[in-house]
């Protein structure tokens, strides 16, 4: 088995790859990568058993075979070559002997009988979304998922497909955020659950892609195709909590406000809250929002005005400021209005502008009790 094959295309494939092995796994097959040759196809995969991801690299070869080579050991060595073709040779010895411009290096391989099958998925359903919109999805849900291991079903991302709309759906029962496209629908209807990682995963390598992904689901896995990879991954098990009825429905209560000048001012504010709480009021009244945090046992406290647009009654709301400041973050308009009814109901949080056509954010964060 040889083939010859650039090292800076190799590298990058293989630190995408690389994101799937764990750090410290039960079976030490998994601490390698799976090389499939077939001539000029040289596919390579990584596996944790829940996730597996192959991608398929062209590369010059006249030979077959499959082994399973060393993945820390292999990405440290390529990590230092200046881009150069690298010459793998498969010897009798049981070691994989790599012929850079300037040396050999040989590495001990396993052999890739040994590691484990990619799943096939049995008659799946399937749809597909432009790479670029389902990395947006991911990155404006996965904050809100939880890390709770007594809930696994709130620890990934819901994905609801329909002839009408995709949505994607992430909480923590502190906060939630949904995420809607009505100029992106699904040929029939669907749900399932996503755990974090492969999510992790995909939207790092689908950032501004225009390529089109295939999703290919069914009860247990989930399959998703692009260009020359492929990511498999099992779902999590168990029914996803109606996040609508947790959504108030009427807010009689507007607050319209700058995004950047409201994020500016909670970080600040909450600074001077109490450490285990980081809670925040904000007490609006007219056209004024009153931003304030105390922690009584350093007599430390911090207070600031802002003006803003608000239709509603008088009224003050607590708030955790971490939550605020994740959501605040991770919304890219210049506006964003945040709709109350009563002081221990969820408060949402809207984009003014800044969204596509058919694109739709919703954040809701649960009030914490102020103690007067």
């Amino acid at each position: 088995m040889k083939f010859i094959v650039s090292s800076t295309y190799l590298l990058k494939q293989l630190q995408v790859l690389g994101g799937v092995i764990n750090s410290s796994n039960t079976l030490p097959i998994l601490d390698n990568f799976l090389f499939v040759l077939d001539q000029n196809k040289l596919v390579v995969s990584a596996s944790d058993l829940e996730t597996t991801m192959s991608a398929v690299l062209e590369v010059a070869s006249e030979s077959e075979g499959t082994i399973a080579v060393p993945a820390r050991l292999l990405l440290d060595t390529l990590k230092t070559f200046p881009e150069q073709p690298l010459t793998f040779v498969v010897e009798d010895n049981h070691t994989v002997e790599i012929s850079s411009n300037h040396g050999k290096y040989a590495l001990a391989y396993a052999d890739g009988a040994e590691f484990p099958k990619a799943i096939e998925l049995s008659n799946p359903s399937s749809t597909s979304l432009m790479g670029d919109i389902l990395a947006t999805a991911i990155n404006k849900t996965f904050f809100a998922a939880g890390n709770d291991d007594l809930r696994p079903v709130m620890s990934g991302v819901f994905f609801q497909f329909s002839s009408e709309n995709v949505i994607f759906v992430a909480t923590d029962a502190h906060k939630l955020v949904k995420y809607q496209r009505s100029d992106v629908s699904a040929s029939e209807v669907a749900e399932f659950i996503m755990p974090k990682k492969p999510l992790n995963l995909l939207k790092s390598i689908l950032a501004g892609s225009e390529e089109q992904v295939t999703i290919e689901y069914n009860d247990s896995n989930a399959k998703f195709s692009f260009e020359n990879t492929e990511l498999i991954c099992r779902l999590i098990d168990g029914k996803y909590p109606n996040y609508e009825a947790v959504i108030p429905k009427e807010n009689p209560n507007r607050l319209t406000i700058s995004r950047n000048q409201l994020l500016a001012s909670v970080k600040r504010v909450a600074i001077f809250s109490n450490k285990t709480t980081h809670q925040i009021r904000l007490k609006i009244a007219g056209a004024e929002l009153n931003i304030s945090a105390e922690d009584i046992d350093y007599s430390n406290k911090a207070e600031e005005r802002l003006t803003c647009s608000y239709q509603g009654d008088d009224m003050q709301i607590g708030f955790n400021s971490r939550f605020l400041i994740e959501m605040l973050g991770n919304l890219t308009a210049e506006e964003v209005c945040l709709e109350m009814s009563l002081p221990n109901r969820a408060g949402i949080l809207t984009p003014v502008d800044g969204l596509d056509e058919g694109e739709k954010v919703t954040m809701l964060v649960m009030p914490v009790m102020l103690n007067n």
